[in-house]
């Protein structure tokens, strides 16, 4: 079985969240981080093992949202980023359609206080040893996750680039700005932990790529066409609302934590369903699908 990939971002958010709060002075306070992460792990326990008891209670996507919640959300009240980790979390499972939930859960609770007036996104906090240190790990973590879902992240990274550079290229700007523009923490979270989530980004390869490339156009379009900050989010909030339809055009397995993959689809499985007690009697109807050896054992069981 291959490592679960959410142990090593949890990694990487917790060793960044204590960094920023410890030498970058971060601008969120010991008491609303630990309000935020608590009030995300309740949610979560209430929602799979209390009121609606869907799934025994994990806290490894909570942490991770919570962990964003603390490095992208600020805020100066300590109810509404309460409020922000309720929502973020009980998102993932009143927001749902075929099985799965939308909207990639923490970009889904930022846009939600967004649109209150009384939160905003940072992009600026940080600094130069903290974005490379961030870049090297979130380098490193394609491959401890094995690039299940690398494709999303590198074809968003190329497209998104393009954009910029091209406009600048367009408008005669030196080379100098639009890099700076890329030199963001907050890009590199967005890149490698928000659109990148499995469970809200399309089942295929092809599907990631075109999505990646939606969302890196929306991006664009709200940040050099509206002139509106924080265009990664609201184009991704956005765009999630095409998944289910690129799903059904390009459809692709389905991601499982404990067997990440590409997504892409697997050859048909003959197996049997049968009719009576003996599952070798010729009644059997083929029903799912299988790999190649599934249907050699089929094959030796007819004879």
């Amino acid at each position: 079985m291959k490592p679960d990939p959410r142990h090593y971002q949890i990694a990487v958010l917790a060793a960044l969240l204590a960094y920023g709060l410890t030498r970058l002075d971060f601008e969120v306070t010991r008491v609303q981080a630990v309000a935020m992460l608590t009030t995300a792990l309740l949610t979560q326990y209430l929602c799979t093992r209390g009121f609606l008891a869907t799934s025994a209670f994990d806290p490894r996507s909570a942490l991770i949202s919570g962990l964003s919640l603390c490095l992208l959300l600020r805020t100066n009240s300590l109810e509404l980023a309460i409020v922000a980790a309720v929502v973020t979390v009980g998102s993932k499972f009143v927001i749902r359609i075929g099985g799965k939930h939308l909207f990639n859960p923490t970009n889904f609770g930022i846009v939600v206080m967004l649109i209150t007036g009384h939160a905003w996104v940072s992009p600026g906090q940080w600094g130069n040893v903290a974005f490379f240190a961030l870049l090297m790990a979130c380098l490193g973590g394609l491959v401890v996750t094995r690039a299940a879902r690398s494709d999303v992240t590198l074809s968003f990274l190329a497209f998104y680039m393009g954009l910029v550079f091209g406009r600048s290229l367009w408008l005669g700007e030196p080379m100098s700005i639009p890099s700076h523009r890329l030199q963001s923490g907050a890009l590199l979270l967005f890149s490698f932990f928000m659109i990148s989530d499995p469970r809200t980004t399309p089942d295929s390869r092809p599907g990631r790529i075109l999505f990646a490339l939606l969302v890196a156009c929306g991006a664009w379009y709200v940040q050099f066409r509206l002139f509106r900050t924080n265009g990664l989010l609201w184009s991704l909030a956005a765009c999630s609302l095409t998944v289910p339809l690129i799903n059904r055009l390009l459809p692709g397995r389905r991601y499982e934590w404990s067997r990440p993959g590409i997504g892409s689809l697997v050859p048909t499985e003959v197996a049997y369903e049968t009719t009576g007690s003996d599952r070798r009697s010729s009644r059997g109807v083929r029903v799912v699908a299988s790999h190649a050896p599934g249907l050699l054992r089929f094959l030796r069981i007819q004879g």
